[in-house]
C-alpha cells in the first residue's frame, strides 16, 4: 500500500522545521530548566529569586519544550507523509499563537518594539514570529509545487 508522501521538501523547510527551531527549542528548554533565575530575569527584570511555585512551573515549560522539540525534530523525521507534517505544523502554529499571546500582559507595543527586545524575547517573539511565518508558508503550500497543491496531496493508490 502506497503511503501519501511528498518530492524532497525545499531545505529552507527541512533545515528550519528539522534543525534550526528543534535546537533553538532545546536551549529554550535548557534555560527554563537549568538557568532559571536568568531566565526569569530576562523574561520580566526583578530581584526575586525564582520561588519555588515558579521552580515547578518552569520545569514544566523545559518538559513541553522539550517535547516540542522532539516532536517536531523526530516525527517529521520519521516521515514523508505530507499530511502528517501538516497536521504536526498546525499544532504547532496554535501553539504559536498562545505562545505570542502568553506575553500580553507587557502591554500591545512589546509585539513590535524589537529595539527594546533581550535575548528571550527575541526567542518568545521573534523567532515564534519566524516560526509561525514558516509554518503558514509550509500550510499554504508556498514552495512545495504540485505537492503542495490540493491535486498533490495524495498518490494514487495501486497505479
Amino acid at each position: 500500500m502506497a503511503m501519501p508522501s511528498v518530492a524532497p521538501l525545499p531545505l529552507i523547510y527541512r533545515a528550519f522545521f528539522l534543525w534550526i527551531e528543534p535546537i533553538a527549542t532545546a536551549v529554550g528548554a535548557y534555560y527554563a530548566c537549568f538557568l532559571q533565575d536568568e531566565y526569569m530575569h530576562l523574561t520580566y527584570p526583578t530581584t526575586v529569586p525564582v520561588t519555588t511555585r515558579e521552580s515547578i512551573v518552569l520545569l514544566q515549560l523545559a518538559n513541553l519544550y522539550f517535547v516540542f522539540a522532539f516532536n517536531e525534530a523526530l516525527v517529521l523525521r520519521a516521515t514523508a507523509d505530507l499530511r502528517v507534517w501538516r497536521t504536526l505544523l498546525l499544532g504547532l502554529l496554535i501553539a504559536d499563537f498562545g505562545h505570542i499571546y502568553s506575553v500580553h500582559a507587557l502591554g500591545w507595543a512589546f509585539y513590535y518594539r524589537f529595539w527594546a527586545w533581550n535575548a528571550i524575547h527575541w526567542g518568545n517573539l521573534g523567532f515564534v514570529y519566524l516560526g509561525a511565518s514558516t509554518r503558514i508558508a509550509f500550510l499554504a503550500g508556498i514552495g512545495l509545487g504540485k505537492a503542495g497543491s490540493a491535486s498533490g496531496k495524495r498518490k494514487s493508490r495501486g497505479r
